[in-house]
């Protein structure tokens, strides 16, 4: 029994360290650093020029879509990589799986493109 609560303890000290040492560094971080604030520290820093107009800028959607479109495919790259590295070790099984993988993988770009996610329209 005493074996187990041990356990306990260990992980409620990883715990405990896990949200005491961030807190502590930003609060050491908070009362070292200088704090001498004015209205040139408070204005959006533009590469040194002036700043013009509003700072939100609305962009089209479809610029969203295709950064979502690259980051999908572009992580699943990813997890092809290690396959293709380590592809004589690992057998038939799985080729399988990864045939299985790029399956979905194809079906998803082809929902993509016949839902026209992918064509560009002017506006």
């Amino acid at each position: 029994m005493e074996k187990y609560i041990n356990n306990y303890v260990i992980v409620a000290i990883f715990i405990l360290l896990g949200i005491l040492l961030p807190v502590v560094a930003l609060a050491v971080g908070r009362l070292l650093r200088p704090n001498k604030p004015n209205e040139e520290k408070k204005t959006t820093y533009e590469s040194g020029n002036e700043p013009v107009g509003e700072g939100q800028v609305r962009f089209n959607v479809r610029y969203y879509l295709f950064a979502l479109m690259f980051v999908i495919f572009d992580v699943e790259t990813v997890f092809l990589y290690p396959w293709a590295v380590a592809y004589k070790q690992l057998g038939l099984f799985v080729l399988v799986e990864m045939a299985i993988f790029t399956g979905l993988l194809l079906i998803g770009l082809l929902y993509a493109w016949k839902k026209k996610v992918l064509k560009w329209n002017s506006i």
